[in-house]
């Protein structure tokens, strides 16, 4: 496909008479960082984990541990191939160059309706949390004034995108580095009145009361909890120095898993017992209502409400520039390609916008019917983008290693052994939520959603390439006609 100033790169870098169609080179490395660090940190840490406790027992921090083993893998294959060659569209200009364009159009609207329907979902998280402290407004209308907030911001300038996702990180980092410390002082009989006690990881059934299989069948629900480490990649895009970004971005994952995940489990499941956690409501408030911390719900209320406009800030910023990297390609209207003097795609933005909207109507006026749907069907994409990032690192480190090999300056490991190794791994866990009653919906409403994508793609260009055939002819028959003429 021939390149233009708008390819799938989604370079920053613009000449006048483009400016039209291009980003802005607007984000600090600082962006980045807290970027990375942050990106993870959403309500799937402070309430969803609780029911991983409750299913897996004291041991919970091992499915998390396998799980961020699988997603830093995963990373270092999306890096080694954003060093190569960085670009806005990431792993879905990895699927189109290395698996051909049904896997590009597939795995870019795949995420990108996974990023705006949370966006909506995020919203709508914001105004249930904050009708707790303020019963007579309802839900929709704070959701509402939520998004239109959101969306001046992420309209200004990249740059203001990357301020305030910077500020909503490292509130989100500075809270979990609190409950740490709290935890860890109690754990070591540090708090005032408490003695050094690991006693609740044996005493209330054991380390594995509902037996090792809960350790892996808790990865499926873990793995969405990870979601958001990959945005910095497409970030990194739109920075100064891509390559360095994206080498620090994914080199760090480990140490947020180890740190925000792994870590907090850990110390939750010695504060109390493992049986006493809750599904649906948060561990972290459980642990500092039980060590004697005052107003404990109240700053958790705070923390989910910036967590979630973190998650939705960053949302909008993904979802718009997949819009336009798909608007470069041919797989989405053009006209989402525009950008104004800022280098923002306000078009890409304004229609995330109206769909989060749409969530946040659908939420109001049927809780149960579609939006369930919405959210539902979103949940297995990440599994299947994750296994389009692996099938097209497979493919194109052959590819670059005997085309042009100086490129590959951050490489994945014990190729092709340990990539295969996690696609495997990958598939498995796709396979294993068929066997899940609670997880096979997702499943089935997931592979329905890329269905239908596949179905509109090959449609699409089958209309192009008849498009393209009668233009052919037109051709043919006005040269035949002026030759004739002559």
């Amino acid at each position: 496909m021939k390149e233009s100033p708008t390819s799938p790169t989604g370079s920053a870098s613009s000449s006048p008479a483009d400016d039209g169609h291009q980003l802005k080179k607007g984000l600090k490395q600082r962006h980045l960082t807290m970027l990375a660090l942050g990106g993870v940190i959403g309500a799937g840490l402070f309430v969803g984990s609780s029911a991983i406790v409750a299913d897996a027992g004291p041991l919970a921090f091992v499915s998390y541990g396998i799980t961020g083993i699988i997603v830093f893998l995963v990373m270092r294959m999306l890096g080694e191939m954003a060093a190569a060659k960085p670009t806005t569209g990431s792993f879905t200009d990895y699927a189109h160059m290395g698996l051909g364009r049904w896997a590009g159009f597939t795995t870019g609207w795949l995420y990108w309706y996974f990023w705006v329907i949370l966006v909506g979902f995020e919203a709508v998280v914001c105004g249930q949390t904050i009708q707790r402290w303020f019963p007579d407004i309802p839900v929709w209308a704070t959701a509402g004034t939520v998004l239109v907030i959101m969306t001046l911001v992420n309209l200004m300038s990249v740059g203001t995108f990357g301020e305030a996702e910077y500020w909503f990180a490292s509130i989100k980092v500075a809270a979990i580095i609190v409950f740490i410390a709290i935890c860890a002082a109690f754990v070591f009989g540090l708090w005032p009145g408490q003695s050094a006690d690991f006693s609740n990881l044996t005493a209330h059934g054991g380390l594995l009361p509902n037996g090792v299989l809960t350790l892996f069948t808790g990865v499926v629900a873990v793995v969405f909890s990870m979601t958001g480490v990959e945005v910095a990649t497409i970030a990194a895009a739109e920075s100064e120095e891509p390559v360095k970004a994206i080498r620090r971005a994914v080199n760090s994952v480990v140490f947020r898993i180890l740190a925000f995940f792994i870590l907090s489990m850990v110390l939750i499941v010695i504060v109390v017992p493992w049986n006493t956690i809750v599904p649906g409501e948060s561990p972290f408030v459980t642990a500092l209502d039980h060590i004697g911390v005052p107003a404990t719900a109240d700053l958790l209320n705070l923390v989910i409400v910036i967590a979630a406009l973190s998650v939705l800030n960053t949302g909008m910023y993904t979802a718009s520039r997949m819009l336009f990297v798909m608007g470069n390609r041919g797989d989405a209207p053009k006209v989402l390609t525009t950008t104004n003097k800022r280098g923002v795609p306000v078009i890409g933005i304004l229609s995330c916008t109206v769909i989060g909207y749409g969530c946040v109507a659908l939420s109001a006026l049927f809780p149960d019917d579609v939006f369930d749907f919405l959210i539902n069907s979103s949940g297995a994409v990440f599994l299947f983008v994750y296994l389009m990032i692996c099938l097209s690192e497979l493919k194109l480190r052959r590819r670059w290693e005997r085309e042009k090999p100086e490129i590959l300056v951050f490489k994945m490991w014990l190729y092709p052994y340990l990539p295969a190794a996690v696609t495997i791994v990958i598939a498995a866990v796709l396979i294993s939520m068929l066997f899940r009653s609670d997880l096979r919906i997702e499943l089935l409403q997931g592979l329905a959603v890329w269905a239908i994508l596949s179905i509109i793609h090959f449609a699409t260009r089958r209309r192009r390439q008849t498009s393209s055939v009668v233009d052919d002819i037109g051709e043919v028959d006005a040269g035949a006609t002026s030759a004739l003429d002559r």
